[in-house]
């Protein structure tokens, strides 16, 4: 029997750099899956307690986005494991420095 997908949802504030490139390299790793979303009003695609429920960890970019995520989602993020990653803002869509960072900010997804 096929083993079950580790669900990642990454989060930012718009969903338009830091989170959709972590979810493209990500979904290309053996037994994940990987969506993003965005805390903000006008984010790409805006986090939702369905996204949540979907999920089985929740890799957020800053400290800021966990409390913003804490505060809004509390009540859906009962049992969910939240990881900060400390990606700062200051990158494009699949920046290879990006994409370098993430690995290896993540660097126990291997072992999943």
């Amino acid at each position: 029997m096929p083993e079950k997908c580790k669900r990642l949802l990454f989060v930012c504030s718009q969903n338009r750099l830091r989170s959709p490139t972590a979810a493209r390299v990500f979904s290309q790793w053996p037994g994940v899956e990987a969506k993003s979303a965005g805390l903000d009003k006008d984010a790409r695609i805006p986090l939702s307690p369905e996204l949540i429920g979907w999920a089985d960890i929740i890799l957020v970019m800053e400290q800021a986005h966990r409390k913003k995520l804490r505060k809004r989602f509390r009540a859906h993020l009962a049992e969910k494991r939240v990881i900060v990653l400390d990606v700062p803002d200051e990158y494009v869509f699949m920046q290879e420095e990006l994409v370098q960072l993430l690995k290896n900010r993540v660097p126990w997804l291997a072992s999943l």
